[in-house]
């Protein structure tokens, strides 16, 4: 499946694949930024199985995601404007540091066999800590790296997110079979996130341009706004939204390790581990190549192929074939990932990245969250091969209807076309 094609009007200067990683600060970040990824995945890892070893409920995992997605959903206006009107390292260090405390509650309330809901209200925390920072984290970047090799920066973060997406749910998945409990997991996701926290402190102010008009319920809102207009950022996020709406099959595979393919915490942990290792391979093999020529068309067939994926392993009950088809879905979806993350941001304005980035951030991580939720509700009324299946369905059914709706994203060229000339070296 050929996702670009040659264009001989336009020459492009020659291309460095570590072209992000020249940069000190940007080095600083992904480092920082990969440890507390780990972190989170071996966390994520520890909360689904002890959820679901202790009260053997698909809805109590669906509310994982519920309870993650409210802060999210209810703050990302006064983040978003926050993240354009402060210093956006500051927000992360706070944020990061909320993290450490809500993971800190884990452990103790683990370590306790205290009470779910007490496990849900720290996971309540972690979510009000990811919507403070995450419009900071993402609009920071730009900052870091030439506006021109932002796709190259996006790449390689990209994958480090997935090495961490690898290696921390397996790691996690070890630990807990060897303690037979999940709070030193916990421990070291704390640990994780304030080693973040040192790297960032590390990285100095930069001065920037920021907004000029006073806070009002317009300016707020200018990131819907500017998301309205620009309809291949719209047709982007919502492609990626609604796909991981209904196509996500994470949130369910504790029932698949344990009650379907009959594997255990390790078996789980190399489930978990799969899609991000296909993700990694992608990853690598996107930042050392040119970027995509016909980039709308690769990002629809992307996400079609992860439907398609998604349904073949819902129907699975072969260990081996549901690690390939996990495997597959990281790929499909990291091509997504990095096409929808280098358009949000080299085609908004700094003085909105902040907002724009916290639209993106709520339709995102909601659909994350709220397809967890999803997932375990129709798990718990139909069963999780129905719940799989028909949201790998519903994925390939968005693909058509957003191809349709929106003709501009199906027109998208080159990444590297979006990007302007004059961009000035940071």
């Amino acid at each position: 499946m050929s996702l670009q094609t040659d264009n001989p009007e336009r020459v492009h200067p020659p291309r460095d694949p570590y072209a992000a990683f020249r940069h000190r600060d940007y080095r600083l970040y992904v480092v920082g930024n990969l440890v507390a990824n780990f972190g989170q995945q071996m966390l994520t890892i520890a909360v689904g199985w002890e959820l679901y070893e202790r009260t053997r409920s698909p809805m109590m995992l669906g509310y994982v995601g519920l309870v993650q997605v409210l802060p999210v959903i209810a703050l990302f206006l006064p983040s978003g404007h926050l993240a354009d009107r402060m210093d956006r390292r500051l927000i992360l260090l706070a944020g990061q540091l909320l993290m450490a405390v809500a993971s800190l509650g884990l452990a103790a309330i683990s370590f306790v066999q205290g009470p779910v809901l007490l496990m849900y209200l720290c996971l309540l925390l972690a979510g009000i800590a990811n919507a403070i920072k995450g419009p900071a984290r993402a609009a920071l970047i730009p900052q870091l790296v030439p506006l021109r090799i932002l796709g190259n920066a996006a790449a390689w973060s990209s994958t480090t997110f997935e090495i961490a997406c690898m290696s921390g749910p397996a790691v996690g998945g070890a630990i807990i079979a060897i303690a037979h409990r999940a709070w030193p997991v916990y421990i070291l996701d704390a640990l994780a996130a304030l080693t973040f926290f040192a790297f960032v402190w590390l990285i100095p102010a930069r001065p920037r341009q920021r907004p000029g008009e006073p806070p009002s319920l317009k300016t707020l809102a200018a990131g819907l706004a500017f998301v309205q207009r620009e309809k291949v950022i719209l047709s982007a996020i919502a492609l990626d939204m609604f796909a991981v709406l209904l196509g996500g099959a994470t949130t369910l595979l504790p029932i698949y390790a344990k009650d379907i393919l009959h594997v255990g915490p390790q078996g789980f942990g190399w489930l978990r581990a799969a899609p991000a290792v296909g993700a990694l391979v992608m990853a690598t093999v996107v930042a050392h190549s040119p970027p995509f020529r016909r980039a709308g068309r690769a990002l629809l067939l992307a996400v079609a192929g992860f439907g398609a994926v998604t349904i073949v392993f819902g129907l699975s009950r072969s260990f081996l074939l549901s690690l390939a088809m996990l495997f597959l879905a990281g790929a499909f979806d990291n091509i997504s990932v990095v096409i929808r993350h280098t358009l949000v941001q080299v085609r908004t304005p700094d003085v909105l990245r902040g907002r724009v980035s916290a639209v993106n951030g709520v339709f995102i991580g909601s659909s994350n969250e709220l397809g967890g939720f999803e997932s375990g509700l129709v798990a718990q009324l139909f069963g999780p091969v129905v719940s799989v299946v028909a949201g790998g369905i519903g994925t390939i059914a968005v693909v058509a209807g957003v191809a349709g709706l929106w003709p501009e994203i199906r027109a998208l060229g080159s990444l590297a076309d979006q990007c302007p000339p004059d961009e000035p070296e940071v």
